[in-house]
């Protein structure tokens, strides 16, 4: 918990240093990358908003997006484009921000219908610098991959936060 909660204050501290928001869609990670970035002092200054779409119902009325049309355009959940469109999505849905980040993926202790395994995750962020990463943690640990998942996803923010000039 600790690792987590240390990550999305560096990504808290690297936001409110740009002056930049975030707005987060995440699945399996449940809400922990959201509550990562909320845990900290002052997250009102860069926290615009999250989702947690966990199902077709969330995706429609939280994101706008539909599972049915996109399988039309041969695009899936849990897969790295629909992770970037999640995110873009997002990112759009809160106006003018500068960050869109989601985590699309099967935290377990089974698979997906899809075929991808407990602990495949899909992480995407989208803003001045957009970035795409497929985890598999090998793991059926519903819990563990969860943690592992939203890690990750801060991670990655944190990431083009340290790349991008301020």
């Amino acid at each position: 918990m600790h690792d987590l909660l240390q990550m999305g204050a560096r990504a808290g501290t690297l936001l409110k240093a740009r002056g930049e928001k975030i707005a987060v869609a995440e699945t399996s990670a449940g809400g922990l990358i959201s509550a990562a970035l909320l845990a900290q002092p002052g997250a009102s200054v860069y926290f615009a908003g999250g989702a947690v779409t966990y199902s077709a119902r969330a995706i429609r009325g939280l994101v706008g997006l539909s599972l049915e049309e996109l399988s039309a355009q041969g695009m899936r959940s849990s897969s790295e484009p629909y992770a970037q469109l999640l995110a873009e999505t997002v990112r759009a849905r809160h106006g003018r921000i500068a960050w869109g980040l989601a985590e699309t993926g099967a935290a377990g202790p089974d698979g997906n219908r899809y075929g991808d395994p407990a602990g495949h995750s899909c992480l995407a962020l989208s803003g001045p610098l957009c970035l795409v990463r497929t985890l598999r943690t090998g793991e059926a640990d519903r819990v563990a991959n969860m943690w592992a998942f939203a890690n990750a996803a801060l991670a990655l923010l944190v990431e083009a936060l340290e790349q991008r000039p301020g």
